[in-house]
């Protein structure tokens, strides 16, 4: 299937590694120039050097941690600099945050910050110009806001679906579409260190009905496709890649 991306452009943070990488290298395999955000330049840089092989258009690096203070207005900036326009953009960078109850302000502030401000941010920074093209798409990465214990990133993964939804409806008129993706247990760096093989298997066994932990590449094609024009109709959505994971009963 044609998908429509060859000569597009997007953004993609939290791209070193994990579900990013995967999203930018199926960006780049469908003929889109890329700008590829994370805080480790030899993890870009290595990123850039695949993609350049497999024969696609080599990334603008941009090194930047998303906590650092304007952080989204650097990194939209330094986007629009190297792309000349951003018509996608994947918001990727992230990470769960389980609080105590007697958690500090500035942890909750941290979390926050990380989880929905810096994303909210930094699409508003290039709303501008996707308006002026008449054609957009912000896919966000988030994670589960049904919550089964204290932690900070389900509050803010909940406010990233409603703030998400709440564009949608503001921005259609201009041909730009909003979508979320909230994985389930992707395999990654974070999943390795947090959960060994054999915490891995029986999570599976017992709770995921496909019966294993997914890969990158099998949500990077969703995301992949959102970012197409061939979705243009799709907007607004909440759309899990979780193996089953979650009973949602609507």
């Amino acid at each position: 299937m044609n998908l429509e991306l060859a000569g597009r452009t997007a953004l993609v943070t939290g791209a070193s590694m994990g579900i990013g990488r995967a999203i930018a290298r199926g960006l780049a395999a469908e003929g889109v120039r890329l700008a590829a955000v994370a805080r480790r330049r030899e993890l870009l840089d290595s990123l850039a050097e695949e993609i350049v092989a497999a024969g696609g258009a080599r990334p603008v690096v941009i090194v930047q941690d998303v906590m650092a203070p304007k952080a989204g207005e650097s990194i939209a900036a330094a986007a629009l600099a190297g792309l000349g326009r951003v018509g996608i953009l994947v918001n990727c960078a992230g990470g769960s945050r389980p609080l105590p109850i007697d958690a500090p302000e500035a942890a909750w502030e941290e979390a926050i910050t990380l989880n929905f401000t810096r994303q909210r941010q930094l699409t508003h920074a290039l709303l501008p110009q996707m308006i002026a093209a008449h054609w957009g798409r912000i896919i966000n990465i988030t994670g589960k806001s049904e919550p089964d214990r204290l932690n900070a990133a389900f509050a803010a993964k909940a406010a990233m679906h409603a703030w998400a939804k709440g564009l949608s409806r503001e921005v259609g008129k201009h041909g730009i579409t909003v979508n979320s993706i909230p994985p389930g247990r992707i395999m990654s760096e974070q999943i390795r260190r947090n959960y060994p093989e054999e915490e891995r298997a029986r999570f599976s066994a017992a709770e995921i009905p496909l019966g294993r932990y997914g890969e990158p590449e099998e949500l990077a094609m969703l995301a992949v496709f959102l970012a197409s024009p061939l979705a243009g109709y799709i907007t607004g959505t909440v759309i899990p890649v979780d193996g089953g994971l979650r009973r949602y009963s609507f």
